[in-house]
């Protein structure tokens, strides 16, 4: 099966990223968005144990222990960057001063809620900031791979696990398409090079539709280009 790879995934919400935003980035495949932020741009991101103006990945040999972001990976500080305590961190989650969150998730449903926690020994550890992050940010966004481990889809009609937030979710980045949540169903933005609607409806446990009725044909020949 074709479709992008997590760094073309990160590349891809990187772009969707508007100039002067302050982003938060969640553990796993959003922490890769900070190594493709555009170079016209000025985002600043946010990590919530307690930077602003976190950078790209360490470059190796340049790693610092007490520079890393919440997934306790290496990264850089931008000039200006700045340190505070976890508790400031929150303040401004839950103050409404983060435009955009792009977090993971275990699924989403076509209504926008978001499930990224489950309890259970195998799991992460809680819940962690995600519910804070989902009530608190202007936008929430979801980066993740399209189907689980297990062959079954993320994207589906109802939560079956513990709800993070609900009705929070404005776009999903996975690696077969991007998609917008709205009224009941994802609408598909864009198709991954080699993915067509139909491959999407057999991978998608919700119902799907496009913009207009040449969407599905128009994306195809766009990512194939």
């Amino acid at each position: 099966m074709s479709g992008w790879s997590s760094a073309e995934m990160a590349q891809i919400a990187a772009a969707d990223i508007p100039n002067g935003a302050f982003v938060n980035l969640g553990i796993g495949l959003p922490e890769q968005i900070a190594n493709f932020v555009p170079a016209d741009r000025e985002i600043i991101l946010h990590s919530e144990n307690g930077i602003l103006g976190m950078g790209a990945q360490a470059a190796a040999g340049d790693e610092d222990d007490d520079l890393i972001n919440a997934g306790k990976k290496a990264v850089s500080l931008v000039e200006g960057g700045a340190f505070f305590h976890h508790a400031d961190s929150f303040a401004m989650i839950r103050g409404g001063h983060i435009d955009i969150c792009v977090m993971g998730a275990y699924q989403v449903a076509a209504n926008g809620d978001l499930a990224n926690w489950r309890a259970g020994a195998d799991s992460v550890p809680a819940v962690g900031g995600a519910m804070d992050l989902a009530s608190g940010a202007k936008s929430v966004r979801v980066i993740t791979q399209h189907m689980t481990r297990e062959g079954t889809s993320k994207l589906v009609a109802m939560l079956d696990l513990p709800a993070t937030g609900r009705g929070v979710i404005e776009r999903v980045y996975t690696n077969l398409a991007v998609l917008d949540p709205a009224n009941g169903a994802f609408v598909v933005r864009r198709l991954a090079p080699g993915v067509s609607a139909e491959m999407l409806r057999d991978k998608t446990a919700a119902p799907l539709c496009f913009a207009d009725a040449d969407s599905a044909q128009s994306l195809n020949a766009t990512t194939q280009q």
